[in-house]
């Protein structure tokens, strides 16, 4: 369960950086890169988060 929390907590940071970099762009192309791939990146760490959520649920139960 440490494993997915410590690359939930990258995911999410890696997220924050792109959308910085997505703010700091004066580069059309690149600031749109960015936010693409800072809503992947949350999309996924969205993902990682339900999977420990129910996996906790699931711990609860047994």
């Amino acid at each position: 369960m440490q494993d997915m929390l410590t690359h939930l907590e990258k995911l999410r940071r890696d997220a924050a950086e792109c959308a910085l970099i997505r703010d700091l762009a004066t580069d059309l192309r690149k600031r749109e890169l960015f936010s693409k791939l800072a809503e992947h990146l949350t999309a996924l760490a969205t993902q990682v988060e339900e999977t420990i959520n129910a996996a906790r649920k699931e711990d609860q139960i047994i």
